[in-house]
């Protein structure tokens, strides 16, 4: 029986060479508005068009002004200025005249010549009286200062984010909204990311129907076409899902149709060791090694370079890489955590593994010392673990989960207080 670190290298190895040749495939180019952009990654360092911000801009509704024409202003002898012109945001810059107050609204240009802004709130009144924009009749009225502002105080300098030229984001960094955002305001219309791998998922069972479908005796709505094409796309990848009959010539067609198209296949369920393993039964001696690992639950696993033409094993590059999962959803759900998604996570400039961490058990807990078992459950107010059943069809179970606590091979009891590992799900 396989280690679950040895079977986590082989498959680490499988995944590789393809992942590497998707990762300098050439660039897919979207759009910077395009809805699909969180959660891609860029395929070359990108630098900005322009300084930002593009020029001198107030950061507060207020009087742009001099500071040097404020001087002596306290709140005993306070300081009258002229009003100038105002400035919203959009208007080109205007000269400011040396002895006035312009107004300025915030994000807008400081007028040329003024090196402050006194806030609005700081003014008397504290209130816009007049107004006149560019073009429009002079402006009237006068304003008065009870302090002297520091020069360039509220003004945010041209390039004070990043100067012109300046390098936004390197290849291989993961685009978050903020991330999208720094590109579309740096002028980045077009963005190049790297392509994703494209996953062939086939889900198997006679048994299995629709979600929305009524259920007839004997039969159980698919849970893992939806939940783990979700785990895929979230962790990556382009994924097509197929959901195909128990018999091994179905699925053998599927895949000399589908897998051109696709850099991996993954299979859930028919790999056990009954009469109807369609999956087991499909693949055998075409690349694809069925074994069992020491994991509760998720033991029956299948890894190999599926060769699309059986009878050619000299020609292994015409194969496409296989993962077959067992069909139990929370079996199937955790294989794809513990074996697959990592790597995935990892290509898409991801943190590969969740976070771990090392707690105390609220209660003792028996585990078969020959496997690596994996329990759900959850962390109570003072920080301990508390597991549920190790049932690999819990998938409510799994739902409510916060962790995932691993129990190692040659460990048979744990008790209270004893520390285990545990990967987060809730962080």
């Amino acid at each position: 029986m396989r280690s679950v670190a040895d079977h986590r290298r082989i498959v680490d190895a499988l995944l590789a060479p393809t992942l590497a040749r998707r990762a300098s495939s050439d660039p897919e180019v979207l759009p910077v508005s395009d809805s699909g952009l969180t959660g891609r990654v860029l395929s070359e360092a990108l630098v900005s068009r322009d300084p930002l911000p593009p020029f001198d801009n107030s950061q507060m509704d207020g009087y742009a002004v001099r500071a040097a024409d404020l001087a002596g202003a306290s709140a005993s002898a306070p300081v009258e200025l002229p009003i100038g012109r105002t400035t919203a945001a959009g208007d080109a810059p205007v000269a400011h005249l040396p002895g006035t107050a312009s107004p300025v609204m915030t994000g807008a240009a400081i007028p040329i010549g003024a090196d402050a802004v006194v806030p609005i709130e700081r003014a008397e009144p504290a209130r816009f009286t007049a107004l006149s924009r560019d073009g429009d009749p002079d402006p009237t009225g006068t304003v008065r200062f009870a302090s002297v502002p520091p020069v360039g105080e509220f003004v945010r300098p041209t390039g004070s984010d990043l100067p012109a030229a300046s390098p936004l984001l390197p290849a291989g960094t993961r685009l978050t909204p903020a991330r999208i955002g720094l590109l579309a305001t740096a002028g980045v219309a077009e963005v190049p990311v790297r392509p994703r791998p494209r996953i062939l998922l086939v889900t198997t069972g006679d048994e299995v129907v629709d979600p929305g479908a009524a259920l007839e005796p004997g039969r159980i709505r698919d849970a893992n076409t939806p939940m783990l094409s979700a785990a895929l796309r979230e962790a990556g990848a382009e994924v097509t899902a197929v959901r195909v009959p128990d018999r091994p010539e179905a699925l053998r067609t599927l895949i000399a149709e589908r897998a051109d198209a696709h850099e991996l296949l993954i299979t859930s369920g028919g790999i056990s060791m009954g009469a109807f393993e369609v999956v087991r039964d499909a693949l055998a001696g075409s690349g694809v090694d069925f074994t069992g690992i020491a994991m509760q639950p998720g033991g029956p696993q299948g890894a190999g370079l599926l060769r699309l033409e059986p009878d050619d094993a000299s020609c292994p590059a015409s194969g496409i890489p296989a993962l077959c999962f067992p069909g139990n959803p929370v079996s199937s759900w955790l294989s794809a955590e513990m074996f697959l998604l990592p790597a995935l996570r990892a290509a898409a400039g991801r943190t590969a593994s969740l976070p771990v961490e090392q707690r105390e058990l609220a209660h003792a807990l028996d585990s078969p010392a020959a496997k690596h078992q994996v329990r759900r459950g959850r962390i109570d107010e003072r920080g301990r673990v508390h597991v549920t059943a190790p049932g690999s069809h819990l998938l409510a179970d799994l739902a409510a989960a916060e962790i995932l606590a691993h129990v190692p091979v040659g460990v048979d009891r744990l008790d209270a207080g004893d520390t285990i590992e545990v990967w987060r799900l809730d962080v």
